[in-house]
């Protein structure tokens, strides 16, 4: 499109909306409020359009669909179970998984860059157009590589102790960077002055395994690991726990076939982890 056609296209979009959606400068133009907030839901369709296109072509071809999911860490182990099954009984589905925090999911999803999230509603965020589903607690244990002095052992070992080894903590805000520091607060220690800060689990784990340092991981990864005898769960319990994480939807959404097909194996796959987590506040560590 020339520049002429598409100066001539905008203006035309504004004199049909009957609002001025961007200001015209010597060096170009820049939005004003209705110009982001028409933007924000183009993004929107277009999205829709990429997915309609997709569908059609997999409706063609004889595939199940495409599915866009967002997860937070402490769902991989019910996320392998659920996609093990899927791609079992769906070898056609495509999926691509997503794993960042609740924070940036979200958004995603509201924009329609994701078609399911599991995670938890950060606190405080508009929830009008979401739906959840809860699906699991999880609780949280601190980890360390196995020849870690306080690695692995029987007896309890107070914050006092462990405040004098280097820690891998999540920036705030975070839930989880709150856990850690109300257990120091409770505990009357201070956080630890030789930290790293990072959202990144694969960055954590790469530092756990390089040096004595301590982290907070959900108990599912941490016993992942630890049966891999990658980490050790270090004998302490964190004051805290994590909010509940679910299933999470645009309430004003069609959900397609194939991401039904996805949430219905989500389900499945938590029913026998809640039997093994009726009381998760309170794991073995």
């Amino acid at each position: 499109m020339t520049q002429p056609a598409a100066t001539k296209a905008l203006q035309e979009l504004e004199d049909l909306l009957g609002v001025t959606l961007f200001e015209r400068h010597t060096r170009g133009i820049v939005p004003t409020v209705f110009g982001e907030a028409v933007t924000r839901y183009a993004r929107v369709v277009f999205a829709d359009l990429g997915l309609l296109r997709e569908e059609l072509v997999a409706i063609e071809s004889g595939n199940v669909g495409t599915v866009r999911l967002g997860a937070v860490t402490a769902s991989s182990d019910l996320l392998t179970s659920a996609i093990v099954a899927l791609k079992r009984a769906n070898p056609k589905l495509h999926i691509t998984v997503q794993i960042d925090t609740s924070e940036v999911l979200i958004p995603a999803l509201q924009e329609s860059q994701l078609d399911l999230v599991v995670g938890s509603v950060p606190n405080g965020w508009p929830t009008e157009d979401l739906t959840f589903e809860t699906l699991a607690e999880e609780p949280l244990s601190l980890v360390t590589r196995p020849q870690h002095p306080v690695g692995g052992g029987k007896l309890p070992i107070g914050m006092k102790e462990l405040a004098k080894y280097p820690w891998i903590i999540q920036p705030r805000p975070s839930p989880l960077r709150e856990i850690v520091d109300q257990t120091f607060r409770y505990c009357r220690v201070e956080l630890p002055e030789n930290t790293v800060e990072t959202f990144s689990i694969l960055a954590t784990l790469s530092l756990l395994v390089g040096a004595d340092m301590i982290a907070v991981l959900p108990t599912s990864v941490a016993r992942h690991y630890q049966k891999q005898g990658t980490l050790a769960i270090v004998p302490a319990r964190l004051r805290g726990y994590l909010p509940p994480y679910g299933l999470i939807l645009r309430a004003n959404r069609r959900v397609t076939p194939a991401t039904q097909i996805v949430v219905n194996a989500i389900r499945v796959a938590a029913q026998p982890r809640n039997k093994r987590n009726r009381n998760p506040r309170n794991p073995d560590i």
